[in-house]
């Protein structure tokens, strides 16, 4: 089971790679508007530090 586990995440990232291009994902935020991308930003990056903040404490 643990043989077919790094292959498939391999293939999923890869896919990944291939159908989100982060300049379209930026380029449609902004497009939205400045605040909207800005609120965006804030947001992940307030997400991204709740996460780490979890995983320190435990």
């Amino acid at each position: 089971m643990t043989t077919l586990r790094f292959p498939l995440t391999l293939a999923f990232l890869v896919l990944l790679t291939f159908s989100l291009s982060s300049c379209d994902a930026i380029g449609t935020i902004f497009k939205a508007g400045a605040w909207t991308g800005l609120i965006g930003v804030f947001l992940i990056v307030l997400l991204l530090w709740f996460i780490v903040n979890r995983f320190r404490r435990s």
